[in-house]
């Protein structure tokens, strides 16, 4: 039973709920950003381009067509994804900055230690040890 306590206050410390609160709704915000630059930020640079940016790509080799009339054996490499990813990766890192940035504003400054008193200097010391000798 020590085992399963130890487990459960763990598990129960604030920071480690915080990560997994903040991991969910991070993931929820990706799917968010996903759709926004899917559908909306990807369209709009498609038109600069006349074609869907998502599709964009460079062909490497040629493939060929088969009984079915899809194409089969293209290698290319699909550029357009990879910018539609580093887009969003760009959007939910700025967003999560400015989270960051709020919630370390939001804190309370950290007052300054109070100074330990301060006793007697090194000098006070030796002359009441050679008052003590005198007597």
């Amino acid at each position: 039973m020590g085992f399963l306590k130890e487990f459960k206050d763990f598990a129960m410390k604030g920071n480690l709920v915080d990560i997994a609160v903040g991991f969910v709704m991070g993931a929820a915000f990706k799917e968010v950003v996903s759709s926004f630059t899917g559908g909306i930020v990807s369209p709009l640079i498609g038109l600069l381009f006349n074609s869907d940016f998502n599709d964009l790509k460079y062909v490497i080799t040629e493939g060929t067509p088969n009984d079915a009339g899809e194409i089969v054996g293209e290698i290319a490499v699909l550029y357009g994804s990879f910018l539609t990813n580093v887009i969003d990766f760009i959007i939910v890192a700025f967003v999560m900055f400015l989270i960051v940035k709020g919630v370390n504003k939001m804190k309370k400054k950290e007052e300054p230690a109070p100074e330990a008193p301060k006793g007697p200097s090194q000098e006070e010391l030796l002359a009441e040890i050679r008052d003590l000798l005198k007597k």
